[in-house]
């Protein structure tokens, strides 16, 4: 091992050269970090490329090494992460090829991949429990448990005798035992119990031989022969890099100048027709959501910048309108490979809000995007965006106070999953920014357009086409409550050809109504950039209807259930009615095929119709698709974007009634349905011409 002074001149020096002076660190410890090597890998070119890529990759890592640990240790976590890369994408244990290997390398082969990496950091590299557990980021305790079934496998594999035969509850002092670091009570009692057990004795005897071979592996590294020139073929593969590096700078720089001089004719081709903003934007701007604001010059570029522990915010652009204020953000993990999003009122302040915003407003949520090509590109950065309030006023500069940033986190199927409250995902800190912002005009166009759906009044009020989003706003008949459309989904405007898709999180419903019999919603869509609509073709994707149809069924306990009764074309089962603290009935209609319900909207009513009743109810159902495939929503994970046209029909319906915290029975005598709900699918496309 190298004492800390000498390890810490090095870094200073390294820090301020390149992939020279990380090769010369790593010439002075050769012996170490081969003998390292050597324990993966059989192949001497192997071991080159091993050494090879450690340096270019300590290189490219350097700016983020953290002083909290040793430099040392931080090259071994790489050095140890490209030995697994080679040991398994080449096969080399398995191949049996390459050059003989000392049995104790062989006999750490057969051993399973985390008690090897265990063993060998420890006896073979040297290192401390506490830093050979943080490189394998688990417990001490862990790598000691590693450690003793390393060791009884080793024993086995280099024929010291059997499996260990002894008593199980002192296994887990061997290890700090033979280092000398057992407390005193628990040494003197392991001892005490040796003495009087021959098992134990056999086992700690076996034991130590393994350990013992261990540590004359790792006192004895020098033994290990490196090939000469090894060291000198690596440099000369790092020198042909720098030189290839090179001459791709100055074809670089010859192609830079070819396009300066093209830069200053698109210039010039600005000024007559204003086509450069476009087409630089397009070259230039990675952010394919940020891109065509700025090419219809709607925003400008920023680069505001703060940083708190490691974790740097940009703020690269903000566009502003009367809908809302979207700012678009990167965030870079400088310390680890984390990605963050800012989250909407969590951790997120506007500190002159009062000032500067209309609060009654409603600010769009954004969805995290993992993945966009920016955010699968690089693990520790992330490009987002955030909605705020709109402006009250033409101009202005927000102070924005950021102190919590939500983590990102990734599953297995590389889907985006975003942690809650209930799961340590955040990272908190302060980040302070100003930032300049002017709001950008909006067009409202008048529609005046009835149609119906369903037999049911709809009449689409207006068009308003701004910046960040297009907004239709549209009414809903409400005159004839025997059928009511409660929810109308737009799958996509249409306008002067160009299709915007509606925005998922951005419908919602107005209070205020024009008149009585008429409810107002609008829904938003994606931005119309510069369109002045001619004609506007509205797709309707589906609706949710609600049915007045009352029925009541008389319940009577003293009766046999399961009880049916007809409703709606269907058989309605009461599967169970029972009467205690609490009181069950269970309702159930499993035959989903052509029902016309998908779920029943009612009431349970006990002796006093005038007593409240509080009701615990639990459902189950299945989803049906458009071909009446059947999906049990218990059974993870369903396929919800997969579906088509998806229903949803409640199967089976548990309540638990309670006379409302009065300790009395509740009793029920009726079940008072008022009418059902169901889901249609529609392919009506409404014109609405503004001409």
């Amino acid at each position: 091992m190298i004492p800390a002074k000498i390890d810490s001149t090095s870094i200073t020096s390294i820090s301020k050269k390149s992939v020279e002076s990380i090769f010369d660190w790593l010439d002075q410890h050769k012996q170490a970090f081969y003998t390292l090597g050597w324990s993966y890998l059989s192949n001497q070119k192997e071991m080159e490329e091993l050494f090879y890529r450690s340096i270019l990759k300590v290189h490219k890592e350097l700016p983020r090494f953290k002083s909290e640990t040793s430099f040392e240790t931080w090259v071994t976590s790489i050095f140890i992460h490209i030995c697994r890369e080679l040991s398994i994408d080449r096969g080399l244990q398995a191949s049996g090829e390459g050059e003989p290997r000392q049995s104790i390398f062989k006999a750490l082969d057969q051993l399973k991949d985390i008690e090897k990496e265990a063993m060998v950091l420890t006896y073979v590299k040297g290192l401390s429990h506490v830093e050979a557990a943080q490189l394998l980021q688990i417990s001490v305790e862990k790598l000691k448990e590693l450690l003793f079934s390393g060791i009884q496998s080793l024993r086995i594999e280099m024929g010291y005798g059997s499996s260990f035969n002894g008593c199980k509850e002192y296994y887990k002092d061997y290890i700090d035992y033979l280092e000398r670091t057992l407390d005193r009570p628990k040494k003197i009692e392991l001892e005490i119990h040796i003495y009087h057990c021959q098992e134990c004795q056999v086992d700690l005897a076996g034991f130590q031989d393994v350990m013992l071979t261990m540590i004359d592996l790792t006192d004895g590294m020098k033994d290990l022969h490196i090939p000469s020139g090894f060291m000198e073929n690596v440099k000369t593969r790092l020198v042909e890099k720098e030189k290839d590096r090179q001459q791709k700078n100055k074809k670089r720089l010859r192609m830079g100048i070819v396009f300066a001089s093209f830069i200053a004719l698109l210039i010039g081709i600005e000024v007559f027709t204003g086509s450069f903003t476009s087409l630089y934007y397009t070259w230039t701007e990675k952010d394919q959501e940020l891109r065509p604001f700025l090419q219809q010059d709607l925003g400008e570029r920023l680069n505001l910048e703060a940083e708190s522990d490691g974790v740097k915010i940009k703020i690269r652009s903000v566009i502003a309108d009367d809908v809302q204020t979207l700012v678009f953000y990167e965030i870079e993990d400088t310390n680890e490979e984390n990605q963050y999003m800012m989250n909407y009122d969590d951790g997120v302040i506007v500190e002159n809000e009062l000032e500067l915003m209309n609060t009654e407003g409603h600010p769009r949520y954004n969805p995290p995007d993992l993945k966009s090509d920016g955010n699968k590109k690089e693990k520790n950065v992330y490009q987002g965006k955030i909605s705020l309030l709109p402006l009250n006023k033409e101009n202005g500069t927000i102070k924005l106070k950021i102190t919590r940033l939500l983590k990102l986190i990734r599953d297995s199927s590389d889907q985006k999953v975003i942690s809650t409250p209930l799961y340590p995902g955040y990272e908190t800190g302060e980040w302070n920014f100003e930032i300049p912002v002017t709001k950008q005009p909006s067009v409202e166009y008048a529609l005046n357009q009835e149609t119906e759906v369903e037999g049911i009044p709809v009449r689409f009020d207006k068009l308003t086409i701004a910046p960040t989003a297009t907004i239709l706003q549209y009414g809903i008949n409400n005159e004839k409550p025997e059928k009511m459309i409660d929810v109308l989904n737009i799958d996509n405007l249409e306008v002067n050809n160009k299709i915007v898709k509606t925005d998922l999180y951005g419908s919602s419903f107005m209070n205020s109504q024009q008149d009585m019999n008429w409810t107002t919603f609008q829904t938003n869509f994606e931005p119309l950039f510069g369109e002045k609509p001619k004609e506007v073709h509205v797709q309707l994707a589906s609706i949710n209807l609600t049915f007045q149809d009352p029925k009541t069924i008389e319940l009577d306990a003293a009766k046999q259930y399961p009880q049916t009764f007809e409703y709606a074309g269907s058989t309605i089962s009461i599967d169970k009615l029972e009467v205690g603290q609490p009181s069950i009935i269970v309702i159930s209609d499993h035959e989903v095929k052509n029902r016309a319900y998908e779920a029943l909207n009612f009431n349970i009513v006990g002796e006093d119709e005038n007593e409240p009743i509080t009701t615990e109810m639990n459902t189950d159902g299945v989803l049906v698709d458009k071909n009446g495939t059947e999906y049990d929503t218990n059974e993870f994970p369903v396929p919800f974007d997969e579906i088509e046209q998806p229903r949803y029909f409640v199967t089976v319906q548990s309540m638990k009634l309670d006379g409302n915290g009065t300790g009395e029975k509740v009793v029920p005598k009726k079940l008072e349905i008022f009418g059902y709900s169901a889901t249609k699918y529609l392919e009506d496309v409404v014109k609405i011409s503004l001409k």
